[in-house]
């Protein structure tokens, strides 16, 4: 299989044909070859416009709604990222080729390991992976001037909220259990104040941990 064609294939039929305008954007999706974030068993459904399940409830996000958080977030070239859940490092890798640093957290040992690996395979040498509870974000590089998830949530964690910097933005899947469909969410936080707003639709599966919590009623 010709990857660098079927790379180039998403680019054209499923990135730009969808609204995503950013150069520095289609250029990372472009660049990154998203079938080494994959078992090489999977290397055929690298470019499928869905999400590829990779195990422990992680997944490789799907390509286009990886380049609606991307783009929502406005990354510039100074920007601090941190990217909650990284699976084998696809988000991280593509935030990292528009960015100046990005922090990507799991708290699954065996993604870290791998995503590290790949990572420095590709000398993308400004990503650092770090393994640590997903719901507490990672305070000790903090503030960043964006956070993504790299998966749909319910609610964001008030620690991940504190670690996002004065004038940062960060963009989120936001789904309840009733609904197959979540929102791209893009929050801005301007003197302390968080602020909302709906961007875009997207059947992003949960981050493991992040799903809503059950309640009963009698």
């Amino acid at each position: 299989m010709n990857y660098a064609a079927a790379r180039r294939s998403m680019v054209e039929n499923q990135i730009r044909t969808n609204r995503i305008r950013d150069p520095l954007v289609v250029r990372a999706m472009s660049d990154l070859p998203r079938e080494l974030f994959l078992p090489e068993h999977l290397y055929g459904v690298a470019y499928a416009d869905e999400d590829i399940p990779l195990g422990n409830g992680r997944f490789l996000i799907e390509p286009l709604v990886a380049a609606l958080l991307l783009q929502t977030a406005d990354i510039r070239s100074d920007d601090v990222v941190l990217t909650v859940g990284c699976a084998t490092g696809y988000l991280p890798g593509l935030a990292a080729s528009i960015a100046s640093a990005v922090v990507a957290i799991d708290e699954d040992s065996e993604c870290t390991a791998r995503a590290s690996g790949i990572l420095t395979d590709l000398g993308m040498n400004t990503v650092a992976v770090v393994e640590g509870p997903l719901s507490e974000g990672y305070a000790k590089q903090a503030p960043y001037d964006v956070i993504l998830f790299a998966g749909a949530i319910a609610k964001v964690p008030d620690a991940i909220v504190a670690q996002l910097a004065d004038n940062g933005r960060m963009v989120a899947v936001m789904r309840d259990k009733a609904h197959l469909l979540g929102r791209g969410v893009l929050y801005l936080k301007t003197a302390g104040v968080l602020s909302r707003r709906d961007v875009f639709d997207a059947g992003t599966p949960f981050l493991p941990g992040f799903q809503p919590v059950e309640t009963f009623t009698f």
